[in-house]
């Protein structure tokens, strides 16, 4: 049965498929480069979508409730509260910084929540060590002493253990016992320093809640009835209509974190166009392949086209081989693909507590299959096109004519096409699939261009005198020749390699700055307006060369633009950070330090007439502002609506005092607020900076106990962590286009035997030992992979500075020593495997060979 079915197909299909059945040489690298890259596109988009899938599905847990509302610097009012209560069950937490001192002063910068141990945790548990009771044990107050869990870096960080008491605020708190987990540790956002838990009462008793602080106060509600998705965002727009004026943050299960999840989506398209660029570098290991096969079958089709094949049929038979090998690799790729969120997810739960909810992935398996054919087609239609129009008698004798194959190009470049769109209609930030495009047609273009000058530059050259590199160079610019190939594979993946060093080293970069004292050495937050003066008097008696700035600063959010709510205006995507919950905001009569005005003019000092803003640039771009268009903001409460006077650019790299939103100082007269201070220093060392940061931090935390000290270096610390990890995937990913592009590099060599054994008999006939031409064919190696190292580096850089500067909006760093040594390591590679790849050649006797010849 099986056998009639099969002699059903065309002859051309049952020629091609006995044909690779019976001799399938050659595809293996072939294979494993689009096995590589298909199992990378489909595994980044699978885990993605687990992820995903796990915050949906854990959705209450992670909020803590089915909807979660949350206001700064103030409470719930009482009507808001039987709003909540007639339609759910309530729990309240509420989130603040301050600071967390021993009795001699040491002090640690801590992120407090308080909950409410009646309703907390409405879903999940908080998991101690010991296993204590939350209500009964680790929080409760005995002999009039509250208790705390705390994150257990801060036991490490303040040189204490459980049992041991310490200072917040004006109170005093035991440690009782350490937190491991928290189940709606996820919808904080990122911490800047160790958890500690205890109870609203205890938040209330320390004294740290005082008029302008920042204290958000979060309700989260389960509804009565277990409602779908659509009646609990129902129930939002419901609280939001009887509470219009409200200034609340609303969030609901099946988003509980849109800035997490906009950045886990654009994480995973980073991390797909790296596997995609491992894809395409192993592009030229396909076209290589196919290369190799079409050489190697090139009797067969020459007997073929001599019994009357048309040369139509000829390419079909070719192509129906190639593209069965890749039909079989793309499903080896998938089904490995398929397995990568089983393999991560284990590891993203302990780790990084992530919810992850291992699934399949269709359109992710679709569209990495489709990535994987598309590879196939662009890099193997012009190698089978030679099967095609190729002559019968040019095949037998091995006739290196010159051949049409402008029908092949342009399909391939029709493919190439397609797959840009692809890239473009799969990326979830359009402007990073078409700048992705962009640079990869200029890379490519690049590199193929200097592959065609090198080879012309190498023919053009004086004949040296030396032998050994007078073949180098005729190799490089021979009929045949790897250095395409080599150019291609080598220079994608160094591109890469360098870009992501140089983005890494400009954010450890960022680190140094701090310990050069460029940059403000500690942040101090709610600051009360009646210690404002006493304050500014003891930074300037501690660090008396110091620069000590402080402005005013409110919380708030814009909720219309142009009468339009900001729900309905269309934001650009780098923007939409300014809109997601509270912005600090300020007000000052004068031009704030590290800005410059773009357009308008500032408000005289004296000005009394109706609220004026000034906004950041790029911002008001983001939203379509300009001079003279209405925003209004909620304060507070309190809605205001003020004309915009001005455009600002901000100098955000400085860390120095700046906002988005700058306020005529009538605006907010008689408003409560705190002051912002920042004080900058130099010294003589690192050490001494260190313990000049130490002394402040300690006698603020003992003479003034409700201002929150923010050591800039830590928060850069801090965020420099987790630029590292995600660095760390990234390099992972990258890895896998060193692996395709050492495969494609493997394959050149491969391709390039027969020519190579040629020559090597010749030589080794007149004399020639294999140290000699071991020799000949590293400069050859090495001549080319210079080549690709150089134009790497300037694409690799010029990647990088687009990142770094325009989007990361920090200093572009060089660092010659991890340019060098990536390309050093390269050069090595590039050499060291072109010689292991052509060692037969080196090894082989020239007298058998002669007599094959």
């Amino acid at each position: 049965m099986e056998a009639a079915r099969f002699k059903r197909l065309p002859f051309g299909l049952r020629f091609a498929l006995r044909d690779l059945l019976g001799d399938p040489r050659g595809f293996g690298i072939f294979m494993a480069c689009i096995v590589i890259g298909v199992a990378a596109i489909s595994g980044v988009s699978g885990l993605s979508r687990s992820l995903a899938e796990g915050l949906a599905r854990e959705g209450r847990t992670i909020l803590g409730g089915d909807a979660s509302f949350s206001l700064v610097a103030r409470e719930f009012s009482p009507e808001q509260r039987a709003f909540f209560e007639t339609r759910g069950r309530l729990s309240e937490i509420s989130l603040m910084r301050a600071m967390a001192r021993r009795d001699d002063g040491e002090a640690a910068m801590v992120e407090i929540k308080a909950v409410d141990l009646a309703t907390y945790p409405a879903f999940g548990a908080v998991t101690l060590d010991p296993a204590f009771s939350l209500a009964d044990d680790a929080l409760a107050e005995k002999d009039g002493v509250a208790g705390i869990a705390v994150d257990p870096i801060l036991l490490l960080r303040l040189d204490v253990k459980l049992g041991d008491t310490l200072l917040i605020g004006n109170s005093r708190v035991q440690l009782r016992a350490k937190l491991i987990s928290e189940p709606d540790k996820l919808a904080g956002g990122v911490n800047f320093g160790p958890r500690v838990m205890m109870t609203r009462a205890t938040l209330q008793a320390a004294g740290l809640v005082t008029p302008g602080a920042v204290v958000r106060n979060a309700v989260r509600i389960t509804l009565n009835a277990n409602g779908t998705d659509e009646e609990v965002k129902a129930f939002v727009k419901a609280a939001n209509d009887a509470f219009p004026q409200a200034g609340w943050e609303a969030r609901t299960r099946d988003a509980v974190s849109p800035q997490f999840s906009r950045n886990l989506d654009r994480f995973a398209q980073l991390l797909t166009l790296v596997a995609l660029t491992a894809l395409v570098a192993g592009g030229a290991g396909v076209a290589n392949a196919v290369q190799g096969f079409v050489e190697r079958k090139r009797t067969q089709f020459a007997v073929l086209k001599a019994l009357g094949a048309t040369g139509s049929r000829v390419f079909a038979i070719a192509l129906a081989q190639v593209m069965a090998a890749a039909f079989v690799a793309i499903l080896l790729g998938l089904a490995v693909g398929a397995l990568i969120p089983w393999a991560a997810a284990g590891i993203l739960r302990e780790v990084a507590e992530l919810p992850v909810s291992a699934a399949l992935d269709a359109r992710g398996a679709f569209f990495g299959a489709l990535y994987g054919l598309l590879v196939t087609l662009i890099f193997a239609l012009v190698p089978l096109g030679r099967a095609h129009e190729v002559p019968v008698a040019a095949l037998l004798r091995d006739d290196p004519r010159s051949v049409k194959l402008t029908r092949y190009r342009a399909a391939a470049w029709t493919a190439g096409l397609a797959l840009a769109a692809l890239v473009m209609l799969s990326s979830s930030d359009l402007k990073l699939g078409a700048a992705y495009v962009g640079a990869a047609v200029v890379a490519f273009g690049a590199l193929r261009g200097a592959a065609w000058l090198t080879m012309r530059v190498a023919r053009a050259l004086p004949r040296p005198r030396d032998a050994r590199l007078r073949l180098a160079l005729a190799n490089i610019w021979r009929p045949k020749s790897l250095t395409p190939a080599l150019v291609v594979s080598i220079g994608l993946t160094q591109t890469l390699l360098i870009a992501l060093a140089l983005v890494e080293g400009a954010i450890h970069n960022e680190l140094a700055r701090a310990d050069a004292g460029e940059i403000p050495n500690f942040f101090f937050v709610d600051t009360p307006k009646s210690q404002t003066q006493a304050f500014s008097a003891f930074l300037a008696e501690q660090a008396p060369a110091a620069k000590i700035e402080h402005v005013p600063m409110m919380r708030g959010r814009m909720i219309e633009v142009k009468g339009v709510p900001v729900g309905k205006v269309s934001v650009a995507d780098d923007q939409k950070w300014a809109f997601e919950g509270d912005r600090g905001i300020t007000f000052s009569a004068t031009l704030p330090a590290n800005s410059q005005l773009a357009e308008g003019e500032w408000w005289p000092a004296n000005y009394d007439g109706p609220p004026l803003v000034s906004l950041e640039q790029k911002v008001a771009e983001g939203i379509g502002v300009t001079v003279g268009d209405e925003i209004k903001v909620n304060v507070l409460g309190r809605e205001t609506t003020a004309k915009v006077a001005n455009l600002r650019k901000v100098n955000w790299r400085s860390y120095a005092i700046n906002f988005i939103m700058v306020f005529s100082p009538n605006t907010f007269r008689g408003a409560p607020y705190t002051e912002l201070f920042t004080v900058a220093y130099g010294a003589p060392t690192v050490e001494a900076r260190d313990a000049m940061d130490a002394r402040l931090s300690r006698e603020t935390a003992k003479r003034f106990p409700m201002i929150v000290s923010v050591r800039v270096k830590e928060a850069l610390a801090a965020v420099d962590k987790i630029a590292g990890q995600l660095a760390l995937a990234a390099r992972a990913a990258s890895g896998l286009a060193i692996v395709t592009a050492i495969l494609a590099l493997a394959s050149a060599v491969a391709s390039g035997q027969r020519a190579r054994l040629h020559d090597a008999v010749v030589l080794k006939t007149l004399g020639a030992t294999r140290g000699w031409l071991a020799t000949a064919y590293g400069l050859e190696f090495g001549l080319v992979g210079l080549v690709a190292s150089l134009i790497a580096l300037a694409a690799g850089a010029g990647a990088a500075y687009a990142m770094v500067a325009l989007v990361m909006k920090i200093d572009f760093a060089f660092p010659v020593d991890v340019v060098a040594a990536t390309t050093l390591a390269t050069l090595a590679i590039t050499i060291g495997l072109g010689l292991g790849g052509t060692w037969r050649v080196l090894s082989r006797r020239p007298g058998p060979e002669l007599r094959e010849l």
